[in-house]
This record gives structure tokens, sequence and C-alpha cells, in this order.
């Protein structure tokens, strides 16, 4: 599937616009990315919040936005909004980070396909084993924290609204700078 999913990111350099690829369980999928500033903007305000936290929790780990992650063993590459991640796997050879070197991934919802983040990636993380899922819905104002993954899915679920102090894992993430999607000033 990787080998696959590398001709495609090829194939798709001759094409206008940003696309990316990544491995589901269907295989590989071409997406075009089309980010809304406001998507960007989120991420930006969690990946500076993560940062300062994990100086105390975890040093040497940042939040990250770009990496692809990949669970080799699974055939699965995904390209999350954010990854917190050792800082020193930013500088080893090779594509993907491992997902077993990754402790959270942060998704903000896409204006385009919101279903992306809420039912295949929602799937794919826990089947990876990543241990925290944050997801950030600019469409609705809404927030939820997937954890304690087990057997491929999900144990737990908190839900939280913009404004929230948003707890997950030893960190938490204040939410009252965010901004809706199609909201004004908001």
């Amino acid at each position: 599937m990787r080998a696959i999913a590398e001709e495609l990111g090829a194939y798709a350099e001759q094409f206008e616009g940003a696309w990316s690829v990544e491995i589901g369980p269907s295989g590989p999928i071409l997406a075009m990315m089309c980010p809304s500033r406001r998507h960007e903007g989120t991420v930006r305000r969690i990946c500076v919040q993560l940062d300062e936290q994990l100086r105390a929790t975890h040093p040497g780990y940042i939040c990250a936005s770009g990496p692809e992650i990949e669970h080799p063993a699974l055939g699965r590459m995904r390209l999350p909004g954010a990854v917190v991640i050792p800082e020193a796997v930013l500088d080893e050879e090779g594509i993907a980070v491992d997902a077993s070197q990754v402790l959270v991934v942060v998704e903000v919802v896409s204006p385009s396909n919101p279903t992306n983040e809420h039912i295949e990636k929602l799937a794919a993380y826990p089947a990876m084993g990543i241990a925290h899922y944050l997801v950030v819905d600019p469409g609705t104002g809404t927030i939820e924290v997937h954890s304690d993954p087990c057997k491929g899915r999900y144990v737990r679920k908190d839900s939280y609204i913009y404004g929230d102090s948003v707890p997950f894992g030893p960190w938490t993430v204040e939410t009252s700078a965010f901004r809706r999607y199609g909201k004004a000033g908001n």
C-alpha cells in the first residue's frame, strides 16, 4: 500500500492545488487539501498551548502540524491536523512518523468533509494505538476528546463546547479564542 500511496503522491504533484495521500482500510486515498484560515488558526492555537504544557509533562515532545503518521503493520497512513511526537523524530529520514511514537492526534474538522474526522479517522487512530484523539469542529463549535483505545476503538468520549477548558490526558486546551466557520468575529 505504501508504494501505491507514494506513486499517487508523485502523480498528484502534476495537479494544481495541494493534495494529500492517506491509506485507509480500503487502500490509498488521494484528496485535495483546502484548509481554511480558521482551520489553520485553530490548529496553531492548540499547538501553542500543548507545546507550553509538554515542556513540563513530556520534555522533548512537541505538537507539530504536518507530519503524516503510519502504522505499517495495519497498512494505514493518515495526515492529521497536528500530532504530539518526540521532536527528534522530525530529524529522521523518511516521510511518515511511526504511529507508536504519537501521543496525541488533533483534528480540526474540515468544512468540506466533516465525516472524515468523525468516522474514518475515528476508526483509524485507535486501531493505530494512539492514546488520545482531540476533534475540534468549528462548524458546530464542539470538541470531542477520545481516549482509552481498546480493540480498535476508543472506549471513552468526552464532549465540550467552544469556551470550555478541555482536559485530555495531562493537558488542558482553552477554547475561548477558537473561531467558528461562517461566524463573523467569532
